[in-house]
C-alpha cells in the first residue's frame, strides 16, 4: 500500500529514470532546425566530422545529440519518417546497453537506427539481431537505405550466404541478422584453419529485436553444430514397433478401467509437466519379455550395462509415442518429420531433435529416418551474448521478465512511454467447462464482430487448435485465414491485411511477429501483392494512388468498428507471450479489444492450474454452454503462469550453470586456437608438448618415490615404440648404476629431437611449419570434440548423484575439470605420436584452403534432449554434415570408402597420419583414399 501512495507522488523509478533523459531530448531537438538548413552533402558529412571528433578524443556520450539530431534529419529525407521524442528516448536506452520496453507500433525498428549509427561511426562493427530471416533481409534493406545515405555500409547474414559473402557481410559497418546465424558463424569460425579463413571481427555491440524471444524464449537450448554417427535405423523401427504395441495394450485397460490408471498401475506412467515417460514395476519386465523375445536384448536383464543403448532408445521410443504429437508438436511434410516451434508455432526445416528422439518420431510416422549426430562444438546464447562488450535489446514485452534480464546478463529494462496513450481495452477472461463449448462461443463472437467491420486476431497455441475453430468458423459461414507452420510462406502478407474490415485471421501463437497490423490495410504489401506485375509508369502511380486512398477509407471504417479485436483461445505459459497478443491490437492510440476464452481442458490450467477443488467447483456451477467470468479465476491463470515462469526460469539458469563450467574450456580452446592461428610458427609449443608427453610417460611407469623393481619397463617400453616410434635398449638402462627416471627422460628427449631433426631434415622449413601447425589444431579439434560427447554423457547422468546427496552442477564442475584435464594430457601425446612417427613428403603449399564444409546445426535441449533450433523463421535448409544439398556428392567422415574429392591433396600429409577433416580415421582410409 505505502509503495503505490509513493510511487504516485514521486512516480516509479522507471518514470524518474526516463523523464531525466527529458533533458538530452531537448538537446536533440534544438538542433533539429539547424540541421533541416543542411544539403545533403553536408548531413552526408556529419558522418566524417564525428569520426574525427572521435579520434580528437570525444566519446559516443559527447557527440550523441548531434547524432541523433543527425539520423532524424536523414531520415525523414530518406524514409520519409520523423523520430518521436520517446523515440529518441528508446535510442539513448539502447545506446546505454539497456533494454527499451516499447510497444507494439512504436517504430523499434526506426529506433534501433538511432544507437546502430551512433555505434557504427567507430568502424568498429554493429550486430542487429532480429527473430528469422524475414526481417533481417527486410530490416537491412529498409533501414540501410538511411545509413547508406549517412555514409555507413550494411550487410545481412542469412542461410546458406557463401563464405566470401558472410565475410563481406561482417566487414560492414552495420550487421543484421538472426542469433542463430550469428551464433553458428561464430561456432563455425573456431573450427577453421586460418585466421583468413574466418568471417566474424572481434565483438563490439549488438541490439537484440525482440530480445525476450531470443534471450529468454530461445535461451535455454544452446546452439550445437554436429556430424552423423553410424546408421541405426532397424534399432529404432524396432523398437518403436514394441513401444507401440506396449501403448495400445494400456490405452486397452485405461478403456476398461474407465479412465487413467492408477498410480503405480499399468505399463507407464506420464508426467506432462517435464514431458517424460516412465516404466511402472509391471511395465518393465513387460517391455523386458518383449524385448527378449525379439531377440533387442544382449542379456536378460534390461537394465544390464550391455543393454544401455536399446534402453536409451526405448525411452526416446516411448517418449516419441505417448508425449509428442503430430501437428502439434511437428507435422510430416515431404516424407519428413517437422518441427513445431512451441513459442511461434513456425515450421522449423532443417531443425532437429537430439539424442536419438527425432529419429524416434520418424519411425513412428514411417518416414526416412536421419542417422544421429555428434556433437563438434556448442554454446547457449547467454554465453554468446555475454562476449559482446555492449548489449542492448527491445522488445514489446520484457517487464515480466526484468529480473532474469538482470541476473544472466545484466541487462536493465526500460519502460518507454507510448507516443500517443493505448486506447485498447483489455476484458476480463471468459471461462467455459470443455473446449467444444468454448470454440463454440469463440466461433459466435468472432462471426457478430467480423459482420459488424471489426478485424479480428486470433491467438492459438497448435496447428490442432487452429484447424479446429476453422471448422466451426465454416459452419458459421465466416470467411477467414489461418495461418500457422503449413503456410509459413505468406505469413508476412497474411498478418498485414489483418486490419481489414470484418477480416478474420487465425495465427498460431505470435506467428508474423515483427509485422505491422495497419487498420484498413497495408499499403506497401498491398501494392506488392497486387501490383507486382505492372510496369512502372502513370497507370501503377495512379493504381498506388488508388490503393493508398481504399486504405485511408477503410481505415475510417475499422476505426468507427472499434479497431482490431485481439482474441485469445487460451492463455500461454507465459503472460509476456500474452501480452504480446495483446499487444498486436491498438498501435499508436488506435482503439482496440482484446479477449481471452478458456475453459478446464486447457493445458495449462490442466497440467499447472489450481487443484482439484478449482475443477469441481467449475464442474458443479457451470451448466453446458455457459461462460463465467470472475477477477478471482484471472488472477488464478495468473498464478499458474507465474509457476510455469519461475520453472522455466531456473531451467534456463540451471542450463547457464552447466554451460558456464564449459565456457571456461571453451574459452581456452577458443583462444590458443586463435594464438596458433595467428602465429607463424609453433614449434615451441610442439616441443613443449613432447616434453610433457615423454615427462608424462616416464612418470606413470616409473612413479616418484617407487623402487626400480617396482618400475612398469615393459610398459614403458610398448609405450615408447607406439608415441616415440624410438626403439630404445631400456633393459641395457636399467642395469646401469644409480639409474634414475630423470635420466630416462632426459634421454628420451634426446633421441626424440634428433629422430625430428632427422626426419624434417629435407623438408623446407616452412613446409614444415605449415604441417606441424595444420596436425596441431586438427587434433585439437578432433580432441575438443571428443570432448564435448564425453561432457554431453556426464550431463545426461550427473543429476543421479543427488541421490547421494551431492550437489550434481558441483559433481559436473569437478569431473569435468578432471576430464579437460585428460584431453589435453591426451592432446599432447597424440601430437608427438603423429609429428614422430607419421612419413611426410615435401609438398607445395596450398594456394586457397578449403571452405569449411557444411555442418548439421542445431540447438540442443540438455535438459530433455530435445534439439529446439531455429532459423528463425524455418526456412533454413542444413546439410549432413561434409556434405552438401540434397542429391550432391557426400564426402564420409566414417573410416573406409573412396572421396568424390580431396581437399587436402596439396597439404603435408602423411598417409598414414590423421585425415584433416577431424573423422579420427588414417588420411590414407578417407580423404586421401584413391578414387
Amino acid at each position: 500500500m505505502w509503495q503505490t501512495i509513493a510511487k504516485s507522488v514521486f512516480g516509479s523509478s522507471n518514470d524518474r529514470y526516463v523523464k531525466s533523459l527529458d533533458k538530452i531530448v531537448a538537446r536533440i531537438n534544438g538542433l533539429e532546425e539547424q540541421l533541416a538548413d543542411f544539403s545533403d552533402d553536408e548531413l552526408k558529412a556529419q558522418t566524417l566530422k564525428f569520426r574525427k571528433k572521435l579520434e580528437e578524443g570525444q566519446t559516443l556520450d559527447d557527440i550523441l545529440p548531434e547524432a541523433f539530431a543527425t539520423v532524424r534529419e536523414a531520415s525523414k529525407r530518406v524514409l520519409g519518417m520523423r523520430h518521436f521524442d520517446v523515440q529518441m528516448v528508446g535510442g539513448i536506452v539502447l545506446h546505454r546497453g539497456e533494454i527499451a520496453e516499447m510497444k507494439t507500433g512504436e517504430g523499434k525498428t526506426l529506433v534501433a537506427t538511432l544507437a546502430t549509427y551512433l555505434n557504427a561511426i567507430e568502424g568498429k562493427g554493429v550486430h542487429v539481431v532480429t527473430v528469422n530471416d524475414y526481417l533481417a533481409r527486410r530490416d537491412a534493406e529498409w533501414m540501410g537505405r538511411l545509413h547508406g545515405f549517412l555514409g555507413l555500409t550494411t550487410g545481412v547474414i542469412v542461410p546458406n550466404l557463401p563464405e566470401a559473402a558472410r565475410r563481406e557481410a561482417y566487414a560492414a559497418d552495420i550487421t543484421y541478422g538472426t542469433n542463430n546465424e550469428f551464433g553458428f558463424d561464430y561456432l563455425r569460425d573456431n573450427m577453421k584453419q586460418e585466421r583468413r579463413q574466418m568471417v566474424q571481427r572481434p565483438f563490439n555491440y549488438s541490439i537484440v529485436d525482440e530480445v525476450d524471444s531470443i534471450l529468454i524464449d530461445e535461451a535455454r537450448t544452446p546452439l550445437i553444430i554436429s556430424g552423423p554417427t553410424e546408421d541405426k535405423s532397424e534399432l529404432y523401427i524396432a523398437l518403436d514397433e514394441q513401444v507401440k504395441k506396449l501403448v495400445k495394450d494400456q490405452e486397452a485397460m485405461e478403456k476398461e478401467n474407465g479412465g487413467p490408471m492408477p498410480e503405480g498401475e499399468g505399463y507407464y506412467t506420464k508426467d506432462e509437466k517435464s514431458r517424460n515417460v516412465q516404466l511402472t514395476e509391471d511395465g518393465v519386465e513387460e517391455m523386458e519379455r518383449r524385448l527378449i523375445e525379439a531377440g533387442l536384448l544382449e542379456t536378460d536383464n534390461l537394465y544390464d550395462v550391455e543393454n544401455t543403448q536399446v534402453v536409451h532408445h526405448m525411452d526416446q521410443a516411448m517418449k516419441a509415442v505417448v508425449m509428442f504429437k503430430k501437428d502439434t508438436d511437428y507435422i510430416v511434410k515431404d516424407d519428413k518429420v517437422v518441427i513445431i516451434d512451441e513459442f511461434t508455432g513456425r515450421m522449423m526445416d532443417g531443425r532437429r531433435w537430439s539424442n536419438g528422439l527425432h529419429q524416434a518420431a520418424e519411425a513412428k510416422e514411417g518416414v526416412e529416418i536421419q542417422p544421429e549426430n555428434q556433437t563438434m562444438a556448442s554454446i547457449t546464447f547467454q554465453n554468446y551474448f555475454r562476449m559482446y562488450p555492449k548489449l542492448s535489446g527491445m522488445t514489446g514485452t520484457a517487464a515480466t521478465e526484468a529480473s532474469e534480464f538482470w541476473d544472466i546478463y545484466k541487462l536493465n529494462v526500460v519502460e518507454i512511454p507510448t507516443n500517443v496513450p493505448i486506447q485498447r481495452v483489455d476484458e476480463e477472461d471468459e471461462f467455459y467447462k470443455n473446449t467444444m463449448d468454448k470454440f463454440a462461443a469463440i466461433a459466435k463472437a468472432i462471426k457478430e464482430k467480423s459482420d459488424g467491420g471489426q478485424p479480428v486476431l486470433v491467438g492459438t497455441v497448435s496447428i490442432e487448435k487452429s484447424e479446429l475453430l476453422s471448422q466451426f468458423l465454416e459452419k458459421e459461414k465466416v470467411k477467414h485465414a489461418v495461418l500457422n507452420a503449413r503456410m509459413h510462406e505468406q505469413e508476412a502478407h497474411i498478418v498485414a491485411q489483418a486490419g481489414r474490415i470484418g477480416a478474420v485471421t487465425i495465427a498460431t501463437n505470435m506467428a508474423g511477429r515483427g509485422t505491422d497490423i495497419q487498420l484498413g490495410g497495408n499499403v506497401e504489401f498491398r501494392i506488392e501483392d497486387e501490383l507486382s506485375d505492372m510496369e512502372d509508369g502513370p497507370e501503377k502511380d495512379a493504381a498506388i494512388e488508388k490503393i493508398k486512398a481504399e486504405v485511408a477509407e477503410e481505415k475510417q471504417k475499422v476505426l468507427d468498428a472499434g479497431g482490431l479485436f485481439v482474441l485469445g483461445t487460451e492463455r500461454h505459459e507465459s503472460r509476456r507471450i500474452d501480452n504480446q497478443l495483446r499487444g498486436r491490437s491498438g498501435r499508436q492510440g488506435d482503439p482496440g479489444l482484446s479477449r481471452f476464452y478458456l475453459c478446464l481442458e486447457d493445458d495449462l490450467l490442466r497440467i499447472f492450474g489450481p487443484d482439484t477443488l478449482f475443477a469441481k467447483m467449475m464442474n458443479a456451477n457451470l451448466e453446458d454452454g455457459e461462460a463465467i467470468g470472475s477477477k478471482w479465476l484471472s488472477k488464478a491463470i495468473e498464478t499458474a503462469q507465474k509457476k510455469v515462469e519461475a520453472r522455466n526460469y531456473e531451467m534456463r539458469k540451471q542450463v547457464v550453470q552447466y554451460d558456464d563450467v564449459m565456457n571456461d574450456q571453451r574459452k581456452v580452446i577458443y583462444e590458443q586456437r586463435s594464438e596458433i592461428m595467428d602465429s607463424e610458427r609453433v614449434d615451441d609449443v610442439v616441443e613443449d608438448m613432447r616434453r610433457d608427453a615423454i615427462n608424462a610417460m616416464v612418470v606413470n611407469a616409473c612413479p616418484p618415490g617407487s623402487y626400480p623393481e617396482q618400475w612398469d619397463t615393459d610398459g614403458l617400453k610398448e609405450k615408447i615404440d607406439e608415441v616415440l616410434g624410438l626403439d630404445v635398449p631400456l633393459d641395457e638402462w636399467m642395469e646401469e648404476d644409480q639409474i634414475e627416471p630423470e635420466i630416462f627422460e632426459e634421454r628420451l628427449q634426446e633421441l626424440s629431437e634428433q629422430k625430428m631433426t632427422d626426419k624434417t631434415a629435407d623438408i623446407p622449413e616452412d613446409a614444415w611449419r605449415r604441417v606441424e601447425k595444420s596436425i596441431l589444431l586438427e587434433r585439437l579439434d578432433y580432441h575438443w570434440k571428443e570432448h564435448l560427447a564425453t561432457l554431453d554423457a556426464l550431463r545426461q547422468v550427473v543429476f543421479l548423484r543427488a541421490y547421494a546427496q551431492k550437489q550434481p552442477i558441483n559433481e559436473y564442475k569437478q569431473e569435468a575439470f578432471g576430464l579437460f584435464e585428460l584431453m589435453l594430457d591426451t592432446l599432447r601425446e597424440d601430437v608427438t605420436k603423429v609429428l614422430l612417427t607419421s612419413q611426410f613428403r615435401p609438398n607445395p603449399p596450398p594456394r586457397e584452403l578449403p571452405d569449411l564444409p557444411d555442418f548439421m546445426t542445431g540447438k540442443l535441449d540438455p535438459l530433455t534432449g530435445e534439439d529446439v533450433s531455429d532459423d528463425g523463421d524455418g526456412s533454413s535448409k542444413q546439410a549432413p554434415l561434409f556434405g552438401t544439398l540434397a542429391g550432391a556428392p557426400v564426402a564420409s567422415t566414417g573410416s573406409g570408402g573412396a572421396q568424390a574429392e580431396d581437399p587436402y591433396k596439396n597439404m603435408n600429409v602423411s598417409r598414414n597420419a590423421p585425415c584433416p577433416c577431424g573423422s579420427g580415421s588414417k588420411y590414407k582410409h578417407c580423404h586421401g583414399a584413391q578414387v
